[in-house]
């Protein structure tokens, strides 16, 4: 029972605030990764791999995953329901107000400086999800920490989406099965 309700009091301060989406949750799941010790920074981009080709949010799926994995359905129940129970009770006390407060600067203002911390959320995901795609820590020097294999991938992606202008066409389902599929045939060749 303290461990359900550990699971919905961490994710639901992820839940409060990561403004911004699934990605801005990352920085939380990050840190609630070395602090409880219920997945590692690797498990946490594995999720975020799964959860960006499943359907439904990045945080969603990631907090029932976690849930799941650290006590069974109530705990995916109970990292879910936290996840999503202060967006519920902030959209809750919004929508009683909005009409009085649609017009005030104020609230205007307060929207208007979020947009920049939720921006920021979201470039530190990207930061953090690319330091450990192509880099992890070695003793030997900076350069011997460089995961090649993931900057060789990440640079022929990118001459062939530039290069090959059809590409640009095709959806979006089309290169997540692709890149599935690029991960199974390297995981199956010891790449």
């Amino acid at each position: 029972m303290i461990l359900l309700l550990r699971l919905y009091w961490e994710f639901f301060k992820t839940g409060l605030f990561a403004v911004g989406g699934g990605l801005a949750t990352l920085p939380f799941l990050s840190q609630m990764a070395d602090k409880t010790g219920w997945f590692t920074q690797g498990q946490l981009m594995d999720m975020v791999a799964v959860s960006e080709s499943t359907p439904g949010p990045i945080g969603i799926n990631t907090a029932t995953y976690v849930g799941f994995t650290t006590s069974g359905v109530p705990g995916a129940l109970a990292a879910t329901l936290g996840l999503v129970t202060p967006s519920i009770l902030i959209i809750l006390a919004i929508a009683s107000f909005l009409k009085a407060f649609r017009a005030n600067r104020y609230v205007d203002a307060v929207f208007r400086c979020l947009r920049p911390a939720s921006t920021g959320l979201i470039a530190a995901s990207g930061l953090s999800v690319a330091a450990i795609t192509f880099y992890a820590a070695a003793p030997a020097g900076i350069l011997a920490g460089v995961q090649w294999k993931a900057v060789i991938l990440a640079l022929l992606l990118l001459l062939v989406t530039r290069g090959i202008p059809q590409t640009k066409k095709l959806h979006p389902v089309v290169w997540i099965a692709l890149s599935a599929l690029a991960g199974i045939v390297l995981s199956f060749a010891g790449v």
